[in-house]
Parts: structure tokens; sequence; C-alpha cells
């Protein structure tokens, strides 16, 4: 059974307003710590969210961490992400290309991709640009 309290409701808020981030649960209770939320009720809310499908769960390349990104809209479950592995940034696959990537993928192999669970690695512009300098 989910309950709407005040500690799911300000973890919530927090995902939202960071849908473009992945956070480990030890980040996320961190940034919670001023809201009266414990490490327990950060990870029980995350379990519940994932259920719910409100949130998914990455590992990333090095790390035996879970981290969790908000993905409780129709515009994440569309499309392929992108993850940048210096600045930790998600993007979203332009909706023509994750079609057409998608569609590729689909007729050559057979194999139907899971669009909001598909997530691609690698350096984004900023970082590569940055990188340049």
């Amino acid at each position: 059974m989910t309950y709407n309290t005040e500690q799911r409701a300000a973890l919530l808020a927090f995902l939202n307003e960071n849908s473009d981030k992945t956070f480990s649960a030890k980040e996320i209770a961190l940034a919670l710590k001023g809201k009266s939320i414990s490490k327990s009720s950060v990870y029980r809310n995350l379990a519940e969210l994932e259920a719910e499908k409100k949130i998914k769960r990455v590992s990333k390349s090095g790390s035996n961490e879970s981290f969790y990104q908000f993905i409780n809209n129709s515009e994440c479950r569309n499309h392929i992400h992108l993850s940048c592995t210096k600045c930790g940034k998600i993007f979203h696959l332009e909706k023509t290309q994750t079609e057409r990537l998608v569609n590729e993928v689909e007729e050559a192999e057979g194999f139907a991709v899971s669009m909001g669970e598909t997530t691609l690695y690698g350096t984004c512009r900023e970082c590569s640009d940055a990188e340049k300098c």
C-alpha cells in the first residue's frame, strides 16, 4: 500500500526537479537531509516508486550502487535516454531519431526495444567541447 506522506512528496519533488540526472539512494538521502526524511524512508519510497514505474533504476559502469531517475511522464517512456559518463546528465534522444533507431533494430534483428528502459552511454557535447579546450 502506498501512502502519500510529506517524505514521499519531498522525494518526488526532488526527483521531478532533477529529472535530467540520476542519483544513488545515498545522494538522495543527503539532498533531503533537511526535509526530515530518513534513509529507510528513502529506500522504501524508491522501491515503491520503481514498482509504480515512476522512476527507473540504472547501473553505472564501475559502480555497485543503483542510481534512480524520475520517469513519471510520457516523454521519458517514449524516448531512448543518453547518459553522459562525464557530467552525469541524462538527455532524450530526439523522437524521430529514436523511432528510426528502434525501427532499424527491430527490422534488422527482430528485437523489440523498450524505449523508456534503454540508455546509451557516452560523452555529451558540452563535455566533449570542454575536453577540446
